[in-house]
């Protein structure tokens, strides 16, 4: 997975799909979300209501029991040429967060970041896309406490139109976006585009007494 950086921050570009293409088979894609899960009426149409933003705190783990993810958080930043930093390829259980903007929880948006697949096979996120609305996102943060979003939307988008200010933009609430690779595939130029879940804040749990 790849990214380059944009006027709103770092925008998620075509990813090759190792594993797919090694195997030589266009039949082995990871799930897309339905229109069923897009927002219904654009971004501000949440699932519930949302929770006061948490003070800033790294986070250290994600977990998403719907489709059984449980992955340390490293911290990525922008290379030379502006592109995103990505989780080693070879660790197919690590998630990354862009760790020169907001910290899950937090007010504004959080972006976090995995592979779909590397050349052994389905990585961190691979069934990003079969996720529903309503579905849970926990982080656990450097603080002890887990942050807890609700999934308003997943939605899938060719890489020519992806819409850096709708996944990027700021926001007076703390909200969440989980991105890996997706969209149309081909052996030739792997992914297309890229699955975003959106997700905000609902409750926090607190850290466990020593």
């Amino acid at each position: 997975m790849t990214a380059r950086g944009s006027g709103w921050g770092i925008v998620v570009a075509v990813c090759v799909g190792l594993w797919l293409v090694q195997n030589g088979s266009e039949n082995m894609t990871p799930p897309m979300p339905s229109a069923a899960e897009a927002f219904a009426a654009g971004p501000g149409h949440y699932t519930e209501a949302s929770a006061d933003p948490l003070p800033p705190s790294e986070p250290v783990r994600l977990r998403i029991p719907e489709i059984r993810v449980d992955a340390p958080v490293m911290l990525l930043g922008l290379g030379k040429d502006g592109s995103l930093s990505v989780p080693p390829a070879a660790d197919r259980n690590l998630a990354g967060w862009y760790k020169d903007g907001t910290p899950p929880g937090a007010r504004g948006t959080a972006i976090v970041a995995g592979h779909v697949d590397n050349a052994q096979g389905p990585a961190v996120f691979y069934n990003l896309g079969a996720l529903k609305k309503g579905g849970r996102i926990e982080v656990t943060r450097k603080d002890g406490r887990t942050a807890v979003f609700t999934i308003d939307a997943i939605e899938v988008y060719e890489a020519d139109a992806f819409p850096d200010e709708k996944v990027y933009g700021p926001k007076n609430r703390a909200e969440l976006r989980v991105i890996t690779c997706g969209g149309g595939f081909t052996k030739e130029t792997g992914y297309q585009g890229n699955v975003v879940a959106y997700g905000h804040l609902i409750g926090a749990r607190p850290a466990p007494s020593a």
